[in-house]
């Protein structure tokens, strides 16, 4: 069955499909039938030609009037194939016009003088049959080469590529395959890959209609892709999750393709699949929708019940608000960022630990239910254990280049390395991924990317070039196509790289939705497992265990409620008595006026003192400058601070951080060397 795509100038370059649609079966004489439907044309032209030539004849046998009358027709006709042939080429014009001509004036012999007479069946048999092969013929050398691939030439010949063969291809809605086979020795995939401007061009269809998957297994096939319809004009708002209850497991349909298929996205990996798990880095410049992106992966995640999300945000939850309340843990950013790194971090061996104990290679959806199975046992005698599941943990940078500033470049390296095998997967959202930002480890460490519209000259720090050259081309859209992302990771066809897809639209009347699904998670959704939980208290302490605000809140209402707040000194004053009259000394200063600088001793009691209100405050990751207001008050200096924090590091009461001059505190109901 043959199709055709037609270019700007009107040219037309079939694609012939190797079977029929209306489906005749499998069986030899319908691949035969189906091989033969397009070369019927031409003999059923022939034989129409002889039954109206025969039927005329008994209208105008004889006829001097019809004579003329079809001699005018015949030549009226030549001339109209040969103008209407104008915009084909050459070759095709002259056979039209010479076709039309002979078959015309066999009509009019065959109409005057009879069908039968003479010469004329003779020129009918041979020369009826003559033009119908050489149209035969003609659509042969077209649709098909020795090799078996096929093609007019005339479109790639227009793109530099006029040795090439463009074979049968496979039409489904609004997307064309098609095979090429290029010059052996003389044509490579690099040169289709750089003519697909002028490809586009020719079929006058945007820059990224046009994509090229090259054959693994040869340097000289591939396939190319057309979608001549740009599906993802038209936006589509969110309506919901698409598998509400379901697992982290199954996919996450984060938009479509350009041809309507859903765009999908797996965070775990998955043994029977060979999938890996992976992390996800979420690129694009302002404007590109990567706001609405983050809120469709977060929703999605946020509606499965074996998950916990960390979310670290530095805009106060500019966007995300209405899902805070439905995350386990939510942090601004610097300090509790920078506490949330320590925490995942210590998390990473504990959860790896877990996963080994119970005989999971890899995190899996049975990982986050009950160990009730024997062989998910950490039992020795292969009783089934009944240990608590732990589910899958999503920790969310938003907005990183914020805390990769804060806490330098490497400071997801160790995550980004270890945490997938720990049932951990890391998303960093931020507009460039260049290498000055994020370090070369890190961003080879995140395997899976949505990236959506940027500057060109960042297409290179988001896409691998492998795809850049299939025909993705993220530049294009800029921020004038928000939500248009190409999307490279596990699980996904590699094939599908280079397709544009479209995440959905988030307007103002779904917040009441988003609110709706906080409240599900939080009711319904995974609760961290108590080997997550007990590695976060460890290094973070009450960061972690006091993590909710709104808990916080009320308990600081509680507190408000206890009565009015007075000095114990002044419990016992009445408030109607008079003040008393001043006194002797009264209006002394407490210190002279150069202040008092404590003695070493008394000095160290207020540094561990120090140290202990900073805990209790939850901030479990201090340095120098947490300092500055203490210094001011004891009259200490920076650099006996710094002598004093290299102390405690020494005696166990703070370890290091992955940034210079930050220490985690360790708090002190654990052992120094947890």
């Amino acid at each position: 069955m043959a199709h055709q795509i037609t270019d700007r100038d009107g040219q037309m370059y079939p694609l012939v499909l190797p079977g029929d649609a209306s489906g005749t079966g499998g069986t030899v004489r319908a691949y035969l039938l189906n091989r033969a439907k397009p070369h019927l044309p031409p003999w059923l032209t022939v034989a129409g030609l002889g039954l109206t030539g025969g039927g005329a004849n008994l209208l105008w046998d004889g006829s001097a009037a019809a004579g003329v009358g079809l001699t005018l027709s015949s030549v009226a006709l030549t001339a109209a194939t040969w103008w209407a042939g104008r915009s084909t080429s050459a070759q095709r014009r002259l056979h039209s016009a010479v076709t039309v001509a002979a078959s015309s004036s066999w009509f009019t012999a065959a109409a005057l003088a009879g069908p039968f007479t003479g010469a004329i069946p003779h020129l009918y048999l041979m020369g009826g049959a003559s033009f119908a092969l050489s149209w035969n013929v003609r659509l042969m050398l077209r649709t098909s080469d020795p090799e078996g691939g096929g093609g007019d030439k005339g479109l790639l010949a227009k793109v530099g590529l006029a040795r090439a063969q463009l074979g049968a291809g496979q039409v489904e809605p609004n997307r064309v395959t098609a095979p090429v086979t290029l010059a052996a020795g003389e044509q490579t995939n690099d040169d289709v890959a750089k003519a697909l401007p002028q490809l586009a061009s020719a079929l006058d269809v945007p820059r990224t209609a046009v994509r090229y998957r090259p054959d693994p297994d040869s340097e000289r096939r591939g396939e190319l892709v057309i979608v001549p319809e740009d599906m993802l004009r038209y936006v589509v708002e969110w309506e919901g999750p698409s598998n509400a209850g379901g697992s982290i497991a199954d996919p996450l349909v984060i938009g479509r393709y350009d041809d309507g298929s859903p765009l999908l996205l797996w965070l775990p990996g998955d043994p029977e699949a060979k999938r890996n798990s992976t992390h996800v880095l979420i690129a694009g410049g302002t404007g590109s929708g990567k706001g609405d992106t983050a809120l469709n992966l977060l929703t999605e995640i946020m509606s499965r019940r074996d998950v916990v999300v960390w979310f670290s945000d530095p805009k106060a939850f500019q966007d995300f608000g209405p899902l805070r309340p439905g995350m386990d843990w939510g942090v601004e950013g610097g300090a509790p960022t920078e506490m949330m790194v320590e925490a995942i971090k210590a998390a990473i061996p504990a959860r790896t630990r877990w996963l080994g104990a119970h005989g999971y290679r890899q995190w899996t959806r049975a990982a986050a239910e009950q160990q009730n199975d024997p062989k998910h046992s950490c039992h020795k005698d292969g009783t089934a254990c009944g240990c608590a599941g732990m589910p899958f943990l999503v920790t969310w940078m938003e907005e990183a280049a914020n805390t990769l500033r804060y806490l330098g470049d490497s400071a997801f390296t160790g995550i980004a390395q270890e945490a997938r095998s720990a049932g951990i997967a890391l998303v960093v959202s931020l507009q460039r991924p260049s290498y000055d930002q994020m370090s070369t480890s890190t961003r080879a460490s995140l395997p899976s990317v949505i990236a959506l519209g940027c500057a060109a000259d960042d297409e290179g720090f988001c896409l691998p070039d492998e795809v850049l050259a299939a025909g993705a081309h993220p530049g294009a859209w800029g921020n004038r196509r928000p939500g248009y992302c190409y999307v490279v990771s596990p699980g996904i066809d590699e094939d599908r790289y280079a397709s544009p897809g479209r995440t959905v639209h988030f307007p103002e009347r779904v917040v009441p939705m988003l609110e709706v699904l906080a409240d599900w998670a939080a009711r319904n959704g995974a609760s961290p497992d108590p080997v997550t939980a007990k590695a976060a208290e460890r290094v973070v302490g009450r960061a972690y265990t006091e993590r909710k605000g709104g808990e916080q809140l009320q308990e600081d209402e509680d507190d408000m409620d206890q009565g009015p707040l007075v000095d114990p000194e002044d419990v016992d004053v009445e408030e109607e008595n008079e003040l008393p009259e001043p006194q002797p000394g009264d209006d002394a200063p407490m210190f002279d006026q150069g202040g008092r600088k404590p003695g070493p001793e008394e000095a160290r009691q207020l540094f561990a003192a120090a140290l202990e209100e900073f805990e209790r405050n939850g901030q479990m990751v201090v340095g120098p400058k947490d300092f500055n207001d203490w210094c001011e008050r004891n009259k200490l200096s920076r650099p006996w601070v710094s002598a004093r924090l290299t102390e405690a590091y020494k005696d166990g009461r703070l370890k290091e951080t992955n940034k210079t001059g930050r220490w985690r505190i360790v708090p002190t109901l654990t052992p120094a060397d947890a």
